[in-house]
């Protein structure tokens, strides 16, 4: 072989393994920050991944915020209308968080069933619900109108 072609075919070797390597760099970080959204009906059937990052949303049930008196740390629970999942929270809650009002909460579900929350977050106003929160509640009622 020419010592030209030789050269030429070791850069473009060399330049494929290292578009090769930073594509695969890429795609481990980004399969390592993404967080998917369950709905709490997906979570009770086993769908959500445990001691992984996710996000869950829908209604604040009503009566079920429990704050503690000696820290931040408050519980309570998040429904579809189908089923129910407890989502336990240490920090400061938003100003718009209330019972029966729509919350996403980002956090890792443990053993026992509950999401140990990181993040809270609440709707901004009356008519807004964020898209997923919607979907899943408006999947819930046509399951609950089928039965």
């Amino acid at each position: 072989m020419n010592p030209k072609r030789k050269q030429r075919m070791l850069i473009i070797l060399f330049v494929l393994g290292g578009v090769g390597i930073a594509i695969g760099l890429a795609l481990y970080a980004l399969s390592q920050n993404i967080n998917l959204f369950y709905s709490p009906s997906q979570i009770a059937a086993g769908e959500a991944p445990k001691d992984t990052l996710i996000r869950v949303g829908g209604m604040v049930e009503e009566g079920s915020v429990e704050r503690h008196k000696d820290s931040l740390k408050v519980q309570f629970n998040v429904t579809d209308f189908q089923h129910t999942i407890t989502v336990r929270y240490e920090g400061i809650l938003p100003d718009l968080f209330r019972e029966g009002q729509g919350i996403v909460a980002m956090g890792r579900l443990r053993d026992d069933g509950t999401i140990e929350a990181q993040e809270v977050l609440a709707k901004h106003d009356e008519k807004y619900m964020p898209p997923e929160v919607q979907r899943a509640l408006d999947k819930a009622e046509a399951a609950k109108a089928g039965e």
